[in-house]
């Protein structure tokens, strides 16, 4: 990898989401080696990855480069790698670009789709963790509407203007708000010779409400806001099977639908080598203490969703969204300092900020920790809250012009298809 020797102790980060470049930040300036290992040389701002598939937002709207993000900090090197184990004996970690051995390991790798076993639907729904994901949901959307000009068959072409989102959390609430805009502000204009009128947004929650999560106000007020729009919300119904063109549910409700995209969950991505013991049974995530030190060892730790540190108040580990993860990757920073400089370690303690999701024009909810409000003003907040938290002054000023040309024409200028795609499908066994 061409990492020079120091005399400085070695950090190795795996990941560059949220926690990882918290915790960059926090020892860029310190007596640390540190080396930044991802798969990708772009950090993603993931809440925003839906305004992509809806063509709200291009992509490097919300990503910016990692080496950029700590451009001239001393002593830290990025490399362009995929992890693909950790020995623990020696201190090794190996990569698709050789091995590297480290003081200190820190794995901050992140979530992804959870399917809960159900490899037909793995295989054939869509997901959007990430921007190529993104991009092929973006591009199917309008392939549909393209086909859907050119076929004769009723059917088929009520298929391919039927949507069918699994999963009632923040990023299915919000997915759906913005497919139903689309559909009422943009499509008409669109395809004026086509009846846009029969496109349908399904949202299918398998609890009793959406945004579990959050308040029991916001999850009514969501639903009111979402049904307003148009969108069909289902809930305690689960899809256990689609093939490509029909999905079925445990409850034999039948949707006909060339989309189908999965928001039910995520799970960790925890590297090989680690023993399955150190695994919690819930979200396949590393168990953790306090000090987010993996369990068996001092040197090695975990933060974000791969870590599980459970307490009273979490007794499955802290939520898997981004302000955990940017307050652990702070708290390791600070850790690791004091460890270095033979000062007690500092347990960590999560400070709620509440939880928020955005319907669509002037539509949101926020759970704030002393505040509870729905509507225009906290849409506003949403705004401001997503905006101050994109990295790079490039981005707020992208991502704000398009939210303020979007809000007045009421149009999304990104549906554009850069590279067409193709889903292959297989059927069930």
């Amino acid at each position: 990898m061409n990492i020079p020797q120091s005399s400085f102790p070695r950090v190795i980060i795996i990941g560059g989401g949220f926690g990882g470049i918290s915790l960059a930040k926090k020892l860029s300036r310190k007596e640390f080696q540190v080396v930044l290992l991802d798969r990708h040389n772009y950090h993603t701002f993931q809440p925003l990855l839906y305004q992509v598939s809806t063509g709200g937002l291009e992509p490097d709207s919300i990503a910016y480069p990692i080496r950029k993000v700590l451009q001239g900090y001393p002593n830290f090197y990025f490399r362009l790698a995929e992890v693909l184990s950790v020995a623990t004996d020696s201190n090794t970690v190996t990569t698709n670009i050789g091995d590297l051995k480290f003081d200190y390991l820190v794995l901050a790798t992140g979530s992804e789709t959870n399917f809960f076993g159900n490899e037909t639907l793995q295989k054939n729904a869509m997901t959007m963790k990430t921007i190529p994901q993104s991009l092929n949901l973006r591009s199917l959307i309008l392939e549909n509407f393209e086909q859907a000009l050119l076929t004769d068959d009723l059917h088929e072409r009520e298929a391919l203007m039927n949507f069918v989102i699994v999963g009632g959390g923040p990023t299915g609430v919000e997915l759906a708000g913005a497919l139903a805009e689309i559909k009422k502000g943009i499509l008409p204009k669109d395809y004026p010779d086509l009846d846009t009128r029969r496109a349908q947004i399904n949202l299918v929650q398998g609890s009793n409400r959406l945004l579990p999560a959050m308040s029991e106000i916001a999850s009514k007020k969501a639903e009111d806001f979402l049904e307003k729009l148009g969108v069909n919300v289902w809930k305690e119904l689960r899809v256990t099977d689609y093939d490509g063109k029909r999905a079925k549910t445990n409850q034999d409700t039948l949707f006909e639908t060339a989309t189908l995209i999965w928001a039910a969950g995520v799970k960790a991505m925890p590297i090989k080598g680690l023993n399955a013991t150190d695994l919690c049974t819930f979200g396949n995530r590393l168990k953790v203490n306090d000090l987010h030190q993996v369990e068996g060892f001092e040197h090695i730790f975990a933060i974000g969703d791969v870590a599980c540190m459970t307490s009273e108040a979490y007794p499955k580990g802290h939520p898997m969204m981004a302000q955990p993860a940017m307050q652990q990757g702070e708290n390791l920073g600070e850790n690791l300092v004091r460890m270095l400089e033979g000062k007690k370690m500092k347990p960590f303690a999560y400070r709620d900020k509440g939880s928020m999701a955005t319907i669509g024009r002037n539509k949101a909810v926020a759970d704030l920790p002393k505040f509870k409000f729905q509507g225009v003003f906290a849409w506003f907040v949403w705004m401001f809250v997503h905006l101050y938290f994109l990295i790079g002054f490039r981005n707020r000023l992208v991502v704000f012009i398009n939210w303020v040309y979007n809000y007045i024409k009421f149009d999304r200028e990104a549906r554009l298809i850069i590279r067409p795609f193709k889903k292959q499908y297989q059927t069930s066994k």
